[in-house]
């Protein structure tokens, strides 16, 4: 039987393993980068105050219409006037990121917890859940937002904000992310 030479190259095995385990981590770091990133800009989209601008200073957002009062050189903010169109938007954007909180904190709880050949089923319907709740919310204020807004005229003077486009993005980004979490299987590879 012949012994093994050691000045040999390394087996096709060998680095088959140290490619899929390559792969494998920077597929993990892509997943919850995407995680990261999506949870952070519906954060912002829901809570910074861009949903319509009319100019370069006033703006309304979920929480406040702040207009610039040229007189005392400040921005006024009021509270905006509560409708069931601006409820149903406000609840759904901050159901969107607690769903997708809770995603991220079950998917690192799975990964360090669930066995090998586990799934990141609930996960990645949390995730896409979120997405689908995010567009809901956005999908209501582009059709009411003459309600929302509640003065008509503003409406012609204005347009979507920073935050409401955020939104948007954000809606393919939570979604993918969230098949990709159910695609997701847990693996470990060991040496033959």
């Amino acid at each position: 039987m012949l012994a093994a030479d050691p000045l040999s190259p390394p087996s096709y095995d060998l680095h088959k393993e140290i490619t899929i385990k390559i792969t494998m981590a920077f597929l993990l770091m892509f997943v919850t980068l995407l995680h990261l990133v999506s949870l952070a800009m519906v954060f912002i989209a829901t809570m910074e105050k861009s949903w319509w601008t009319w100019d370069s200073v006033d703006r309304a957002d979920l929480w406040h219409k702040c207009i610039y009062d040229n007189t005392t050189d400040t921005m006024m903010c009021t509270t905006v006037s509560q409708n069931d169109w601006l409820q149903s938007v406000q609840a759904l954007m901050v159901l969107s990121v607690i769903l997708s909180s809770i995603s991220f904190i079950v998917f690192i709880c799975q990964l360090f917890t669930t066995s090998r050949k586990g799934l990141f089923y609930f996960s990645g319907l949390t995730q896409i859940f979120a997405g689908l709740t995010t567009f809901a919310a956005v999908l209501i204020y582009t059709f009411q937002r003459r309600e929302i807004l509640q003065d008509p005229p503003e409406l012609t003077k204005g347009y979507f904000g920073f935050c409401f486009i955020l939104a948007w993005v954000c809606v393919p980004l939570l979604i993918s992310s969230g098949v990709l979490y159910v695609h997701l299987r847990k693996k470990t590879h060991t040496a033959a």
